[in-house]
């Protein structure tokens, strides 16, 4: 979610919000692509639909019909590997959508998840073509592209003994991709699990266990590096709260920040990309615009009610 967008007052851009729909049942996810050009929103209808937001009125562009069962996510790769995305599903699929001539077909489908896939996310882009999925299963996933084969490769490993609902890579803080590969999982053990790749091995071994949250870990999402001495970590849970986790370093402590609870459950998190605002959507169709205080206290700066679609200062 843009902050930006959720700051918009005109009542043309929230006309937009409320055409922008042709699903026939509940919306789970919609995200813009790199540029904001583009936008796709994934249903319980079993489709990703493809609009075109660029102008005036959001354009249909494509349905992608794939999965047998409802369609929880959908996120666009990093533009320099083409127009390429990810979708998951209740289905126990992953499927990868790459465009040619204007229309979306799957590129690759990965199907060894044994229950509903949750998550999905593209790794920063230094890192290649990569993605992590979570599963109800209790599993995370890593595929990867090599692009000398053509062929996709996966690992799995066991994450959470109930279940993951989240997955979220770190930032990547050098240019060439260098540096060591995190990944944060949350699940439904009411545990963040942080887990880093031992690239001897070539296994994920976990380096930090979370704890805090009296519920599922609903969400996990890492603020984007912008040159900070340390990582910042956001989740959120079904107990209604959000917790911040600090670390000034790949092998330091990890401290943590509680916000006072929501109103209802806390479902999802995004980050602008300053690193600086954090949106949290709760379970009352409501999203809290978040930012951190000189004195390192996190406030809300303007909540959105989402059944009217008008932006409200918060108090």
């Amino acid at each position: 979610i843009n902050a930006e967008y959720m700051g918009a007052k005109s009542e043309a851009y929230r006309s937009r919000i409320l055409r922008m729909s042709d699903h026939e049942d509940m919306i789970h996810d919609a995200q813009l692509d790199y540029y904001g050009q583009y936008a796709a929103s994934c249903s319980s209808d079993r489709t990703i639909k493809i609009w075109k937001v660029s102008d005036n009125k959001p354009t249909l562009i494509d349905t992608l019909q794939g999965h047998e069962g409802p369609v929880w996510q959908a996120v666009w790769a990093h533009p320099k590997f083409g127009s390429l995305l990810a979708s998951c599903s209740y289905d126990h699929k992953v499927i990868i959508w790459k465009e040619v001539d204007k229309h979306f077909t799957p590129a690759f489908t990965y199907a060894d998840h044994r229950s509903s896939v949750n998550s999905v996310a593209w790794a920063p882009h230094e890192y290649g073509l990569a993605l992590a999925t979570a599963s109800s299963d209790g599993t995370v996933a890593v595929i990867t592209y090599d692009p000398a084969t053509g062929q996709w490769t996966s690992v799995q490993f066991e994450a959470h003994q109930i279940g993951c609902n989240s997955v979220a890579w770190a930032p990547c803080a050098d240019p060439n991709g260098e540096g060591p590969r995190r990944l944060a999982s949350g699940g439904c053990d009411n545990m963040t699990c942080v887990w880093r790749l031992n690239t001897d091995a070539e296994q994920w071994e976990k380096t930090a266990s979370l704890e805090g949250h009296m519920d599922w870990v609903r969400d996990v999402a890492w603020a984007p590096n912008v040159g900070l001495p340390y990582y910042t970590l956001a989740t959120c849970s079904q107990d209604r709260t959000v917790m911040f986790w600090k670390q000034s370093s790949v092998e330091g402590e990890w401290t943590k920040t509680t916000l006072p609870r929501f109103s209802d459950a806390v479902w999802r998190l995004s980050w602008d990309v300053t690193g600086t605002l954090l949106a949290a959507t709760t379970a009352d169709n409501k999203v809290a615009v978040l930012k951190e205080d000189l004195d390192n206290t996190w406030q809300p700066i303007s909540i959105l009610d989402t059944g009217n679609a008008q932006p409200v200062t918060a108090a």
